[in-house]
């Protein structure tokens, strides 16, 4: 076991400032959705150039939402990507739809919107992509599909908080857009999500979604016309929310900076083992408006005589924490119990087994990438196949 700090493969980074304001929150009395909720709400909506924005208690129940809102349910189809967090399909299943797996692009890792329009049936209601580890999908592509096959999006967003497509924010164009602020996102609340409408009838329904299909009448009226949850966001989590905006910039800074020090120091440490050959798939280099929530490596199992369980180890072994995200969802018992399978999307299932995650997060230290790069290169020497 390595004698060195443990650096784990994400950390969330509050600040005694954020921490002192939960504690005036909860010295308050009001500490369920109120006015922090309220004003978080209002911040939200002027980073997304004014669209109107709720806030829910997860990520999972912002995409719920968004489903019910738009009217899908049982029957219809919802168009997705198998390299995901379960979660982009489990809604779908929710809400009695069905998910339509179509395969990946080998490069950005995001669903191949060129191979969208052959799984469109008369059943297709919406398109529901991923920006894995914030990398948006081609925006003008997405939308001019779903205007030409008459589709809702619904963005899964939850990882790009914070990137943009052509100099805008991801959020401020676009349909329903949802986000995560769990804790290992770029602005975390510890637990939460927003979504982002453009339609005002339709925030007023997810309103009702949100807590119990509730609809007010004066002070001691109220009716509930529609199934809703329990899905509201708290003062407690909201507080958070605002000062994480506010070192936002900050944090992204950081990231950035680290991801350019991977592809370097990475590089530099193959071609100093001498391991320059290995076919190591590293992120997209050229895509600048990406947040990096992640980065994530395609190790080259076919030229290792290990597989990614025993790497992730090894590297844990030298104090390195890992991450795999995402494994393919078709793999998954409760989706082959339902008839999908992994092979059907041949690119993702490759993907899967093969992705890894690295330590990304803006409070570690400078000298913990270079020491990373040199376990992971150290590992892929001594288990390449002759």
């Amino acid at each position: 076991m390595s004698a060195l700090p443990f650096i784990p493969f994400t950390r969330p980074s509050f600040d005694q400032e954020t921490i002192d304001a939960v504690g005036e929150v909860l010295r308050s009395g009001w500490v369920t959705s109120g006015p922090k909720l309220a004003q978080f709400e209002a911040r939200l909506s002027e980073y997304f150039g004014g669209r109107p924005v709720l806030c829910f208690a997860n990520g999972t129940a912002t995409m719920k939402i968004a489903l019910q809102v738009v009217g899908i349910g049982e029957g219809d189809e919802v168009i997705t990507t198998p390299i995901s967090w379960v979660a982009t399909s489990n809604v779908i299943l929710g809400v009695r739809a069905k998910p339509v797996f179509v395969d990946i692009d080998p490069i950005t890792r995001n669903i191949d919107l060129s191979k969208v329009a052959a799984a469109i049936t008369p059943k297709t209601r919406a398109i529901m992509p991923v920006y894995l580890a914030g990398l948006p999908v081609d925006m003008d592509q997405l939308y001019a599909l779903a205007k030409q096959h008459n589709l809702r999006v619904i963005e899964d967003a939850a990882q790009a908080f914070g990137s943009q497509w052509k100099g805008k924010k991801i959020g401020v164009i676009g349909d329903l857009v949802s986000f995560s602020f769990q804790a290992n996102k770029n602005l975390s609340t510890v637990e939460g999500g927003c979504l982002v409408f453009n339609n005002l009838d339709e925030v007023k329904l997810a309103e009702k979604f949100r807590l119990q299909g509730l609809t007010r009448q004066g002070m001691d009226g109220m009716d509930v016309d529609v199934l809703g949850g329990k899905d509201n966001l708290t003062d407690v989590n909201a507080v958070i929310g605002l000062h994480q905006l506010k070192q936002l910039p900050a944090f992204q800074a950081r990231r950035s900076n680290l991801a350019r020090q991977y592809f370097d120091v990475i590089r530099a440490e193959m071609k100093f083992a001498g391991i320059e050959d290995f076919k190591l798939e590293l992120p997209p280099e050229n895509f600048t408006e990406s947040n990096w929530h992640m980065f994530q490596i395609i190790l080259p199992l076919n030229q290792l005589n290990i597989d990614r369980s025993q790497v992730m180890t090894e590297l844990k072994d030298l104090g390195i924490g890992t991450g795999v995200h995402y494994p393919t969802i078709t793999g998954f018992t409760l989706y082959k119990n339902l008839g999908y399978q992994a092979i059907d999307t041949p690119i993702a299932e490759r993907i899967g087994r093969s992705i890894l995650t690295l330590p990304l997060f803006p409070g570690m230290a400078d000298g913990d990438v270079p020491r990373i790069a040199q376990g992971l290169c150290s590992i892929l020497k001594k288990h390449r196949k002759n």
